[in-house]
């Protein structure tokens, strides 16, 4: 198998500069939304900011390998079973007591000495690879019920089970959300689809109405205003930060909200710090990045010549478009309070590393169209 890629063209340049202008509005951005907090509680107002900065780095030093490793070494049946399998003991390592660290009440976190490392991120770009390789291999065999698409859900289902257990249940949402449109996008029935689809609800409604603190998010979100200091906390201050921000902000780092008024200010809510200090031009400019993403991942899927090379594409574009829309629709309203980060935007290592890899691979690609 060839390692190094072929030299048949250039990486996608717009896509590569998108990229890096998300990057440098992480780095600036978490610093803004997390000096006072930082400054409070670590007597450094840039301990965020640094080291969100040593995890771009790390991040650009990840994408640039994976820019130049064959990425048709990730349709190796080896490879594909050897993520997997990674992925699923990470994942199951976290519930683990004395292994998994506990955070906001969920073990969704690994610690290995002064780092903390997420499996859940890598298992989601580890189920886009898997289901890549799958869809590519079955062909037309994918519109099968029994044959195509179940063994996609066994496999799915015992990834999203584990996280489930966690407790995590927005990256569980993803899971199954990104499961759904690759195997729609692979050619799978769309009534076989839907049948699932239905089946699932009433697990769904169990899942969210019968666990009590999910249940509040549905009722903050329907009417935040009903428990303004309890559970429509988080989503009213993000509404205050917004409608104070304005057409154009109030001004890189004059924002109010993250004087400790907005919960998860440099993290999941980071949109909406960025909103009131750089306005409605601001968040449609971070909006937009995350579209010409959108699109000139498609464009490369679209373009790609084999399969795998397809769908793999496809499954990296959806992987952090999708994230960034319903972090978009959460911090906005739109949608039920999620702990879902801004993709490349939001603070956190594991995430910022594994998705800049992610993206590198999906640069390959582009080389080859």
């Amino acid at each position: 198998m060839q390692i190094a890629t072929t030299q048949q063209g250039h990486y996608d340049s717009p896509l590569f500069a998108a990229i890096l202008g998300l990057i440098i509005i992480s780095v600036v951005m978490v610093y803004s939304s997390s000096s006072v907090v930082a400054l409070t509680s670590y007597g450094d107002a840039a301990f965020f900011a640094r080291r969100q900065l040593i995890w771009a780095v790390a991040g650009l030093l990840v994408m640039a390998i994976t820019m130049r490793v064959d990425h048709r070494l990730l349709g190796e049946q080896r490879v594909v079973v050897a993520i997997l399998l990674v992925s699923l003991l990470l994942l199951a390592a976290t519930l683990v007591p004395g292994i998994g660290r506990m955070v906001n009440g969920s073990r969704r976190w690994l610690r290995f000495g002064m780092l903390s490392f997420q499996p859940s991120e890598l298992a989601k770009v580890a189920l886009v690879i898997y289901l890549s390789y799958y869809i590519a291999k079955k062909g037309e065999r994918i519109r099968d019920f029994m044959n195509g698409i179940t063994p996609v859900y066994v496999v799915a289902g015992v990834f999203m089970a584990t996280v489930v257990l966690q407790p995590d249940f927005g990256t569980t949402m993803t899971i199954a959300l990104i499961t759904g449109i690759m195997l729609f996008a692979g050619g799978a029935n769309v009534l076989h689809l839907g049948a699932t689809v239905l089946v699932g609800l009433p697990f769904m409604y169990i899942a969210v109405f019968h666990t009590s603190y999910r249940a509040r998010r549905i009722f903050s979100f329907l009417d935040p205003w009903a428990d303004p200091h309890g559970s429509g906390h988080q989503i009213i201050q993000s509404f205050l930060a917004f409608g104070s921000g304005g057409i154009f902000g109030r001004g890189l780092g004059e924002g109010r909200q993250k004087l400790l008024f907005l919960p998860e200010r440099h993290s999941d809510f980071i949109y909406a710090v960025i909103g009131e200090e750089l306005g409605l031009i601001g968040a449609l400019a971070v909006l937009a990045l995350f579209l010409f993403l959108l699109w000139r991942g498609v464009r490369i899927a679209l373009a790609a010549g084999e399969r795998f090379s397809r769908l793999l594409a496809f499954g990296i574009t959806l992987l952090v478009c999708l994230q960034a829309l319903m972090n978009m629709a959460v911090v906005t309203g739109m949608f039920p309070t999620k702990g879902i980060a801004l993709p490349l935007v939001s603070y956190g290592g594991s995430s910022l590393v594994i998705t800049l890899g992610a993206l590198g691979v999906l640069l390959n690609i582009s080389r080859e169209t």
